[in-house]
């Protein structure tokens, strides 16, 4: 099973990310997501940050989520190259989530091709059925 898609999109950016699992395919989220930005494949995993968001339900989780990310890499310059050991939870109506990303400190040996500003509600879909699917559009 392929991780993700890059979708076509007029203006901003879209891509549809597949799991066996709901945290699976939010990991595979954030990496297609960093694959707007850099090859999240060559970054070297040097750093690691625990990384936790909540929602109201599944997709402001996976929105907030995405989120930190981009947080991550506005405040501490921060290249995703992986999501290890995600857990989403659900209690009394709200959402879980905690991981650890794994990536590098941005440097001159990245090539950056791109910048997401923010994640978007427009378009956004959660599928479940013999795998789980997400589709996410993004403000570059």
């Amino acid at each position: 099973m392929r991780q993700y898609e890059i979708l076509p999109h007029t203006a901003d950016g879209k891509f549809r990310a597949y799991g066996r699992t709901l945290e699976e395919a939010f990991a595979n989220a954030a990496l297609a997501m960093a694959s707007l930005m850099w090859d999240w494949r060559t970054i070297k995993p040097e750093i690691a940050h625990d990384i936790r968001a909540s929602g109201r339900d599944r997709e402001q989780l996976l929105v907030n989520f995405l989120g930190e990310i981009i947080y991550l890499l506005d405040t501490q310059r921060f290249l995703l190259a992986g999501v290890d050991r995600p857990r989403i939870l659900e209690e009394g109506g709200v959402w879980s989530l905690e991981a650890v990303v794994s990536g590098d400190s941005l440097s001159d040996r990245y090539e950056i091709y791109g910048g997401v500003k923010a994640v978007t509600y427009n378009d956004l879909k959660i599928e479940d059925g013999d795998r789980v699917t997400v589709q996410v559009v993004v403000d570059m």
